[in-house]
């Protein structure tokens, strides 16, 4: 088990500096000066644009620029965002339990409905349940955030009226900001009905997040189970006259849930991205939003630094799939 782990770990390393390159050149692909950004209305002299790119380093080769943003990197210095002028690390790490709280209960959503929407669909191959739910499921994997979500808010905010448009809490609600986590910190606060509040406002846009996430998990628990419910194995265990639960929960899930932990693990770069779109729709403040703002102020630091980090914990995400793996299925961890 543990030359699987180092294994993975090394693999770590190309793919972290390959991952440095696509983020520090990404920025520099935006049209805009960044200098005459920060000026605003302002305007700027030649020469005072001349010795701002000095101090930001503009002004040398991008090859020089790159090695410099690699050295910072390395001493953990992410830079200071061109706009706020406080520490990127500082302001991602301050929005990103926005971001967690929202996938994390968007990726439960997916989990708790896709995969026994799956399993019943393999068990029940051929009925109605099976055609409507997988058809349901190629719909929702063929919706966009962007439109899905305004629909969403149309329906349930603007006509019903059962949710908020906006926000994390209703503003009545005030409370010291101990953990980042507002489902935690409504409970912490003691605050008669905020932890209603804060869960009322993140039940839609974590749907809406959910949605993609859910049809993928519930068309893949399908098609693995259906490979599984065919093994030898399995027609054994019902021969000796095995329960049905017993048969598909120990024998036929535990074997079906190797290619299906792998879907999981691949849809959090989905809820990250979605995340962007999701965020600005319901005005979340988490690093989704904060990226679109960062991109379309051209702050350089916030965006190659903020890419990062989200790519960070993707594949820290990933290798924790890929251990789980070994968990599961102890022949992977062998090869």
């Amino acid at each position: 088990m543990v030359r699987f782990i180092l294994s993975k770990l090394l693999w770590l390393v190309p793919t972290f500096l390959g991952i440095t390159i696509v983020t520090f050149a990404f920025p520099r692909f935006l049209k805009g000066d960044p200098v005459l950004l920060m000026a605003g209305e302002r305007g700027v002299t030649p020469e005072r644009h001349a010795e701002l790119m000095a101090q930001l380093g503009f002004d040398k080769p991008v090859i020089l620029q790159y090695f410099d943003f690699l050295g910072n990197l390395l001493q953990g210095d992410l830079g200071n965002s061109l706009v706020t002028k406080k520490p990127v690390l500082t302001e991602f790490l301050s929005l990103f339990p926005a971001t967690i709280e929202l996938g994390f209960v968007a990726i439960v959503i997916a989990i708790c409905i896709g995969v026994p929407i799956g399993v019943l669909a393999a068990i029940k191959r051929g009925s109605w349940f099976d055609q409507i739910s997988m058809s349901v499921a190629l719909v929702g994997f063929s919706m966009p955030i962007f439109w899905w979500g305004l629909l969403l808010i149309i329906f349930f905010s603007g006509i019903l009226g059962w949710t908020p448009v906006s926000g994390r809490i209703s503003l009545m609600y005030y409370f010291p900001d101990v953990t980042g986590f507002m489902l935690i910190d409504s409970l912490l606060s003691g605050e008669k009905g905020a932890f209603a509040s804060a869960l009322h406002h993140l039940i839609l846009p974590a749907v809406v997040l959910a949605t993609i996430p859910l049809a993928v998990i519930a068309r893949q628990t399908r098609s693995a189970m259906l490979e599984v419910l065919g093994e030898d194995y399995v027609r054994t265990a019902r021969a000796k006259g095995m329960s049905p639960a017993r048969t598909v929960g120990v024998h036929a899930l535990r074997n079906a849930m190797i290619p299906v932990v792998t879907t999981i693990g691949l849809q959090i770069g989905v809820l990250l991205a979605g995340a962007i779109l999701t965020e600005t729709i319901f005005s979340w403040p988490g690093i989704g939003k904060w990226m679109i703002d960062s991109i379309s102020r051209r702050d350089y630091p916030s965006v190659q630094s903020g890419l990062l980090l989200i790519a960070a914990v993707v594949m820290l995400v990933n290798l924790l799939v890929d251990l789980t793996y070994g968990l599961i299925n102890p022949r992977i961890r062998n090869k």
